[in-house]
């Protein structure tokens, strides 16, 4: 079945799928008598398959109708074809959570007279309630709806946070002039799902440093040099502006505050160690914030359940789960995760030590895994991180009062910071001229 829709896709952006072939791919990649389960990856597979073959009807069509009206007989050949459907810049978010990454920017276009469409696949994205005459906000649906109308987009630029672009369900439209990657955090880029941003014509960095390792992935794979442009984050500058607006938080020694603040996964801390680690954590008479991965709630709602029920008879002990993760950062005097990009937020806009747990990281998923080099991750944490063992987790009160005013760090997070964070500040107008900058050239 991944030849067959390996053969679809090919087929379908060269323009050669006749209605007799595409039938008899379609017939010779399903297995008869149909009869047992369907697994969920096989399931993904025939769905890419059908929405292959509509993009072939749907394309087929358009094409044809544009050549209609192209033709010399429809109007003067000077004046050139243009759909009523096409847009200039296409901004798509996956839900509420990217807004502090779009906001930004969404600003910025609006503060410069730039028309864009807002696209989310969330009913409650503050970005639908975002008024101007210049921004254009919708609600497309979710899954596989969204992914059918993405699918079928026609604009000059779209701009979006998912990664996967002609990996899974989301493929590229022949109808999208350049598709745009802005990473939302200053993390690894290596630290996406296998091939995450190969397929992208370009992407938006926060920092030099991200731009070594996408030039080692594509020279590995063979694939087409992206354009690379550092930008700075969008993200951390809407994280910075909330805390300049939040009361000043007194800290005092004798009640400090720990944020357990992990990834979600067979990776994350939650499921890996559980309550391994957070029953001598919150035995240890500090204030715990647990603060679970968003994608936790959904994912690994039964961890979380068991894990709240074994620690309702702690007082110390609060759960956090809005949406905004600064409030929880500014009460904490030290965090504990694991490879988490809260981390380099934590770092980065507080100063402030983390404890990141140690263990064996199964990297076979994630793009770092071609790579031989250490991860910049990993690299970051070892050097301005406390390293935890699984072996030392009874010793955890220890380790935290050892290392909560641990000024020796303050230099080297400083100077990674400089590496990973570039234009403090000034990411939205930096995205507007760089979008514009390949619009441009796209004409």
């Amino acid at each position: 079945m991944k030849n067959v829709n390996h053969i679809l896709d090919q087929e379908t952006r060269n323009g050669k799928l006749n209605w007799a072939r595409c039938l008899f791919i379609f017939l010779s990649g399903i297995a008869f008598p149909a009869y047992g389960y369907i697994d969920p990856g096989t399931g993904s597979m025939l769905f890419s398959v059908m929405i292959g073959l509509v993009s072939v009807v749907f394309f087929t069509v358009r094409s044809a109708l544009i050549r209609l009206r192209t033709l010399p007989i429809w109007y003067h050949h000077d004046k050139g074809y243009a759909s009523k459907n096409k847009k200039e810049f296409v901004i798509y978010s996956e839900g509420r959570q990217y807004w502090n990454v779009f906001r930004p920017v969404i600003e910025e276009l609006d503060r410069r007279a730039i028309s864009c469409h807002f696209y989310t696949s969330d009913e409650s994205d503050p970005g639908l309630k975002y008024q101007s005459n210049h921004v254009k906000a919708r609600f497309i649906g979710k899954g596989n709806k969204a992914y059918a109308m993405l699918n079928m987009l026609e604009a000059d630029l779209c701009l979006m946070t998912t990664p996967g672009l002609d990996v899974y369900q989301l493929k590229r439209s022949k109808f999208v002039k350049h598709y745009t990657h802005i990473l939302h955090s200053t993390d690894d880029v290596t630290f996406y799902r296998l091939f995450g941003l190969d397929y992208f014509d370009s992407v938006l960095l926060t920092g030099e440093y991200q731009k070594k390792a996408i030039r080692q992935l594509e020279t590995l794979r063979g694939i087409k040099e992206k354009k690379l442009i550092v930008v700075g984050c969008t993200y951390l500058d809407e994280l910075k502006k909330s805390l300049d607006n939040l009361p000043v938080v007194v800290k005092t020694d004798s009640n400090y505050t720990v944020l357990v603040s992990p990834s979600w996964g067979e990776n994350g801390i939650l499921r890996k160690f559980g309550m391994s680690l957070l029953k001598p954590l919150v035995e240890s008479n500090f204030q715990v914030i647990i603060r679970p991965h968003p994608q936790s709630a959904i994912s690994e709602k039964k961890i979380l359940d068991y894990l709240m029920e074994q620690l309702k008879p702690y007082q110390n002990v609060e759960w956090d789960f809005h949406r905004e993760n600064i409030h929880a950062m500014q009460k904490s005097d030290i965090m504990i995760s694991d490879f988490s990009a809260i981390v380099f937020d934590y770092l980065f806009l507080f100063s402030r030590p983390v404890i990141y747990t140690s263990y064996n990281f199964d990297k076979r998923p994630y793009d770092c895994s071609d790579l031989e080099e250490e991860p910049w991750k990993f690299q970051t944490l070892n050097r301005i991180g406390i390293r935890l063992t699984e072996d030392n987790f009874m010793n955890i009160r220890e380790i935290v009062l050892n290392n909560i005013h641990n000024r020796d760090l303050q230099e080297k997070i400083r100077e990674r910071r400089e590496t990973a964070y570039f234009y403090p500040g000034q990411a939205g107008e930096k995205v507007v001229d760089a979008i514009l900058s390949l619009q441009q050239a796209e004409l």
